[in-house]
């Protein structure tokens, strides 16, 4: 079956998460998002001040969530490619050098294949 992925955006974010932005950028204006890919914070959505997070050649921009850019590595992408990322927060403690990290709630990301509907 093929997928359509016509007008459906690649990452979007829950309202939670949207007003967990607004408030980290509230000390931080300028951030993104990287999609991590394992190792020490697992999966999770990391979120950078953007002068502290050099994206590379091989990252893809999926979109933009609440006006804040959200990369992946191409190879991740690669095994994701037919999925939608929700951001979302639930309560417990960020990343390592995520800017979530320290404020009692987190970033997470849930998924969806694209084309079928929630």
């Amino acid at each position: 079956m093929e997928l359509s992925m016509k007008d459906e955006p690649r990452v979007i974010a829950t309202d939670n998460a949207i007003a967990f932005i607004k408030e980290i950028r509230r000390d931080h204006p300028d951030i993104l998002f990287h999609q991590s890919g394992g190792c020490c914070d697992g999966s999770s959505p990391m979120c950078y001040p953007s002068g502290d997070f050099v994206v590379g050649d091989h990252d893809i921009k999926l979109g933009e969530i609440a006006g804040v850019p959200v990369y992946i590595s191409a190879t991740q992408f690669e095994a994701w490619k037919h999925t939608q990322l929700i951001i979302d927060v639930v309560p417990g403690r960020g990343g390592m050098f995520s800017l979530d990290n320290g404020r009692e709630r987190r970033f997470l990301t849930r998924s969806r294949l694209l084309g079928r509907t929630p």
